[in-house]
């Protein structure tokens, strides 16, 4: 029986989360939700006022939340859906859907590892990783949680991966595809940390995000939400896949496993290909990598992409169907909820059998270190 894997889902944090879990010493300066002058909650940071948005937060994290202008405006934390922060509700949800194990990303929190003050970074994900890890506690077989780390410092980012990894369990460690503090993913200050993902097996999860304050690709140009949305995150994923591989990362960490995620898989196999092409005419000028960079991505990494993804029905052709893996993003606004896995189905029925299983679930236990 197909072991359906969600390699891509979210929990969002509930109002709790900050009295409960974060540091006295560091609540007034940690990213919060409140209420501006018109009663709309948003997101305010380091004791300022809330930045103003286009959106409620909260929107965001509910499904088909961004619909409609009315409810994008008002919809607030007492509109999530229960599954987003109750652990049980969480089963609940995964058990309609048929859903057997959930790896859970951060809402709010895929903006603490944007935080560029360490001190300030290691007290959020720390936080955030002990609240997680009383989340999962619930099920710990079906509830898995990627660990966000404050990778600006580099020292703090090992400690934490560390902490999570030894004592909690945790398998897989989410880092931004941005820049940190003007390094590429590639910089050699940047090697101990992957030096020690390999070692504790922990896998690399790359996952995009509009929030916090970090170099983020179209920002410069397009100021709008659709734009940002549609261009950043395919293209972070793209320089960041080109950057670990030319820069000589997968070279030097053969057994670190790294995965991309919220960017769809479309752009896989022509990335691939354009790298191979450039490689084969003038890889002399990437010395660092020593094979075709499509040899580096089969042997090392991996992407989600949602259930209605083009890329899925194409899978097994272009030879993706065992690095593909499957992410409803709920309870994110775009995601199909109820549905996903029927959507999924219906989008790999034309799939040899093994691919099926492959997307739906093989491939997110070999990623993730769950098998």
């Amino acid at each position: 029986m197909t072991r359906i894997i969600d390699a891509d889902g979210h929990i969002v944090e509930p109002r709790s989360f900050w009295p409960d879990y974060i540091d006295a010493r560091f609540l007034d300066r940690m990213p919060r939700i409140t209420k501006d002058a018109d009663g709309v909650e948003r997101i305010a940071v380091g004791g300022k006022a809330p930045r103003s948005s286009i959106y409620a937060p909260a929107a965001m994290c509910i499904p088909g939340g961004l619909a409609t202008p009315e409810s994008m405006r008002k919809l607030s934390w007492d509109d999530l859906r229960p599954g987003s922060f109750d652990p049980r509700q969480r089963l609940k949800d995964m058990d309609s859907e048929g859903i057997d194990v959930s790896v859970l990303f951060p809402s709010i929190g895929l903006g603490f590892v944007a935080i560029s003050d360490p001190e300030l970074a290691t007290a959020a994900c720390r936080a955030y990783n002990n609240w997680m890890k009383d989340f999962c506690a619930t099920a710990p077989n079906r509830l898995r949680s990627v660990a966000p780390v404050p990778l600006h410092d580099v020292a703090g980012a090992i400690a934490e991966m560390r902490r999570v990894a030894v004592e909690h369990g945790v398998k897989a460690i989410l880092v931004r595809s941005n820049p940190y503090n003007g390094r590429l993913l590639s910089d050699p200050a940047n090697d101990p940390f992957w030096a020690e993902a390999e070692a504790l097996d922990c896998t690399i999860a790359l996952h995009a995000a509009v929030s916090g304050d970090m170099p983020t690709a179209g920002f410069d140009r397009y100021h709008d939400f659709f734009q940002r949305m549609i261009i950043s995150h395919p293209l972070e994923q793209q320089m960041a896949c080109m950057d670990i591989i030319c820069g000589g990362v997968l070279e030097k960490y053969p057994r670190l496993r790294f995965a991309f995620l919220e960017a769809g898989g479309g752009w896989v196999p022509w990335w691939l290909a354009r790298l191979d092409e450039f490689y084969g005419k003038i890889g002399h000028m990437v010395p660092k990598a020593k094979m075709k960079p499509s040899e580096y991505f089969r042997r090392q990494c991996f992407c989600s992409c949602e259930p209605d993804d083009i890329a899925l029905k194409t899978a097994a052709v272009l030879g993706l169907d065992e690095h593909l893996m499957w992410a409803s993003d709920y309870p994110h606004y775009d995601c199909e909820f109820p549905g996903a896995v029927d959507e999924l189905r219906a989008h790999c029925a034309a799939l040899p059998a093994d691919s099926q299983r492959r997307i739906m679930g093989e491939n997110a236990a070999r990623c993730y270190g769950l098998d």
